[in-house]
């Protein structure tokens, strides 16, 4: 055996490195070291003892381990090592992803204790000036709190260390040290009873202490949270960990705060918009053996779980699971890979599962449980198609909608109208001229957001300020186009003056908590009118929302994304049910100039499986997954000719019998940010093949001249093929 260690590195390098183990120094795998690479001295992490270096080499010494223990556990390591020979990506970047940012930069992997924080007996939230509204939510939170409660558990509801401070500065709350969640912790409130339907759903799942992964379709309103509730309740060890994945931040404090009603403190939370020592203070809990039931968005799988016992992953259709740049990973999928390394089992729940899943289903490669019911009184809502061919239109919504708007609010009731687009308008236009604002970095127009009467680009950040006359020709006649959430909430406001008009985009709900307190009237039952774009299709319960209204409901129906039919309907389905979720009987009006689309009427005629039992003869026809395998090779430059040349180059080294290539060709937005984009399609009918070939031409592609600045990347099963 030789004194050698073999560590990866946080970089984009598909290879590892070996140094040479000082005498009297003990390293094991997992373990961070200090590294001395080229003239810089960097965070390793080892991968391998005991290795036989090649011959000839003199190897310079390991540093210092930073810990005496290995920061990532066996299991945690193979898991990440699968996704990087699965993804194609380096194995360095994969690793350190499952370390918080703080010890990926070489900090300590401690913290100091952390503060906890009560309300003083005597405290009176009424006491507070108007104007502390958050500060008198805080006092009133704190004050039915039955013990000390961890700073972390305050900011994980939305409140903000400000507000911490200054309720203590007027002598209404108190620091005290709280006490560490027991393994044996009561739960704090009795679960809701379950339906007949929901206890029929219940018993198809999964059996605790053995992998399965069982597919959970209930339709919306149908009580998935109830089910996931009593399972972990049921199922889940006094000493043991699970995971719930969520696809967005946005979801994650409503969804804590009902977990946290019957599992108090034992509830962690990780995303991407906590802090770094909030994000440290959790993972060092996860590492140790907590028994904590962890929210959080995709990267959450990668935690360093030590005796995991359950993973559920909420609306498992949503593609926010896929990771979007750098290592392209799913987190669904590799949920799913977790719970067989680990042997525990897996719940996917969705009320439009995908099209994959359902496919894994039928093929029994999944079980599935189905809950077709609302819970009580509620039913699904009657969904109606509204043809906008030759109507007038205000703003993008037909008479009949602003119609059926007024009468719901005068009922007391509350309406949401979906605008799948941000912004005042999606262009501004020369009526004299026909001249239009395009993005100089990109291959797009720019939105004319008129809150802050800016131009922006939704695809490289890039703003600029309004003119007020045509570029071009200087005309008057230089007015927005098309209709985007702002302009949608001027409209109502205008129709509905008595009426509050609450608007959810990302652009409104920026700031931490932003969220929670626009949905504060909502959740009131006070009669209003939501306007929003994805953030609120779905995962919300809305009791008084009886009618959804789809603005521009036709985009997915044409689109070269063989993918886009399915979104579309995932999402109108998501977000129709939102309505008539409890005694109101809901209704939802979906615009459209083409009321007359198969898929639009099957939408309101059939249930959601039919679809997909359309769906995928299509695909099978077609030979697209999931019957087939399919990556993409994507790579973008300075200039479009050196990344055709490039991807031109990778096809012939992977053409082989039994592989389809398709192209290379440009991306839809063939320049973003000024790097011109295209890709090169792969698809193969058996997926080990398929991976083989990838591999190889990742290594080739690696030692390749390439012209200056042009970036690579494999995407493996791909969510987005444009």
């Amino acid at each position: 055996m030789t004194d050698t260690a073999r560590i990866v590195l946080s970089r984009p390098l598909r290879q590892a490195f070996d140094y040479r183990i000082p005498d009297g120094q003990t390293v094991m795998p997992g373990q961070r070291v200090r590294v001395r690479f080229g003239r810089q001295q960097l965070v390793g992490l080892v991968i391998a003892t005991g290795v036989t270096p090649p011959e000839g080499l003199s190897l310079r010494p390991l540093g210092p381990p930073l810990e005496d223990w290995a920061a990532l556990p066996d299991d945690t390591r193979e898991l990440m090592s699968w996704a990087a020979r699965y993804y194609q990506h380096p194995l360095g970047e994969c690793l350190f992803m499952a370390l918080p940012p703080a010890l990926r930069r070489g900090q300590p992997a401690s913290l100091p204790t952390e503060t906890g924080w009560r309300a003083r007996p005597d405290a009176d939230p009424d006491t507070l000036p108007p104007q502390a509204r958050k500060q008198k939510m805080l006092l009133s939170w704190l004050k039915q709190q039955p013990d000390i409660t961890r700073e972390s558990t305050i900011r994980a509801e939305g409140f903000s260390l400000a507000q911490i401070r200054g309720l203590h500065q007027r002598g209404l709350i108190d620091t005290a040290t709280p006490k560490p969640p027991t393994p044996d912790q009561a739960y704090l409130d009795s679960l809701p009873q379950l339906t007949p339907a929901q206890q029929a759903a219940y018993r198809h799942l999964p059996s605790p202490g053995a992998f399965t992964t069982t597919l959970l379709y209930g339709i919306t309103g149908s009580g998935k949270t109830e089910l996931y509730l009593h399972y972990l309740q049921e199922h889940l060890g006094a000493d043991q960990q699970a995971l719930i994945l969520v696809p967005e931040i946005n979801l994650t404090p409503q969804t804590v705060r009902r977990f946290r009603r019957y599992f108090g403190e034992r509830i962690q939370v990780w995303h991407s918009a906590l802090n770094d020592t909030e994000r440290l203070r959790t993972w060092l809990s996860i590492r140790r053996g907590d028994p904590a039931i962890v929210i959080g968005t995709r990267s959450a799988v990668t935690l360093p779980y030590a005796d995991i016992g359950a993973i559920v992953v909420d609306e498992e259709h949503d593609s926010s699971f896929k990771q979007g740049e750098g290592f392209r990973y799913s987190g669904r999928d590799l949920a799913v890979v977790r719970g067989q390394m680990n042997d525990c089992p897996v719940i996917l729940g969705s009320a439009t599962p995908s099209t994959e899943s359902f496919h894994n289903a039928r093929t029994g490669k999944y079980r599935l449980a189905r809950l077709e019911e609302r819970v009580g009184d509620a039913r699904p809502p009657k969904m109606t198609l509204l043809d906008i061919r030759s109507r007038p239109l205000e703003g993008g919504l037909a008479r009949p909608t602003l119609q059926a708007i007024g009468e719901r609010i005068e009922r007391g009731e509350q309406v949401l109208v979906f605008v799948n687009r941000r912004g005042y308008a999606p262009v501004m236009m020369c009526f004299d001229c026909g001249h239009m604002m395009d993005c100089p970095h990109c291959d797009a127009r720019l939105t004319y957001h008129r809150r802050d009467r800016a131009l922006r680009c939704h695809h490289c950040d890039y703003q600029r300020a309004a003119p007020t006359t045509c570029p071009e020709c200087d005309s008057e006649a230089f007015r927005p186009v098309g209709q985007g959430t702002e302009r949608t909430e001027d409209i109502l406001e205008a129709q509905f003056p008595e009426t509050p008009v609450i608007r959810i985009d990302r652009d409104s709900t920026r700031r931490r908590g932003r969220i929670d307190q626009l949905l504060a009237t909502v959740n009131d039952g006070t009669p209003c009118i939501l306007v929003g774009t994805q953030m609120l299709a779905k995962g919300h319960d809305f009791p008084n929302v009886s009618l959804v209204v789809a603005v521009n409901a036709d985009g997915g129906l044409f689109s070269v994304d063989f993918r886009a039919p399915e979104t579309l309907i995932q999402t109108l389905l998501q977000v129709s049910g939102r309505a008539g979720r409890h005694r109101i009987p809901g209704r939802v009006l979906i615009q459209t100039c083409h009321s007359d689309h198969p898929l639009l009427q099957q939408l309101c005629e059939a249930d959601y499986p039919d679809i997909v039992d359309h769906l995928l003869s299509e695909r099978e026809a077609l030979g697209l997954p999931p019957f087939r395998a399919m990556a993409i090779l994507r790579a973008e430059s300075r200039d479009m000719a050196d990344s055709l040349a490039f991807l031109d180059h990778a096809r012939q080294m992977a053409a082989r019998d039994g592989l389809a290539i398709w192209g290379p060709l440009p991306a839809i937005i063939a320049r973003r940010a000024d790097r011109h984009r295209a890709q090169l399609v792969l698809v193969d009918e058996r997926r080990s093949r398929l991976q083989r070939t990838l591999a190889q031409l990742c290594g080739t592609l690696d030692q390749s001249d390439k012209p200056a600045g042009l970036r690579w990347q494999i995407d493996v099963d791909p969510i987005e093929t444009g």
